[in-house]
């Protein structure tokens, strides 16, 4: 079963990554900025902290790290729930 997701949960997420074709062939990235949302899954991934990712990618605002974190971690969860039912 696929599960769409919320009209808030897209205005939230666009508000911190873009998806556009004309960068990075449509990689999901920080707005306004050429880094994948993925550079930020692995450096958490190796064990370095959101810190060391902003030390590497300073153009990155701290609240959009977090808020991806805080959105991917509801609409993982939506997901679960919907597979469950």
């Amino acid at each position: 079963m696929k599960t769409v997701m919320t009209e808030e949960q897209k205005r939230a997420l666009s508000e911190v990554l873009t998806i556009d074709k004309e960068v990075m062939h449509g990689t999901p990235c920080f707005a306004h900025t050429r880094v994948p949302v993925q550079t930020l899954i692995d450096f958490l991934e190796t064990g370095e902290t959101v810190d060391d990712f902003l030390a590497v990618y300073p153009t990155i605002l701290r609240q959009h790290v977090f808020s991806f974190l805080e959105l991917s971690r509801d609409i993982a969860i939506d997901q679960l729930e919907c597979a469950s039912l």
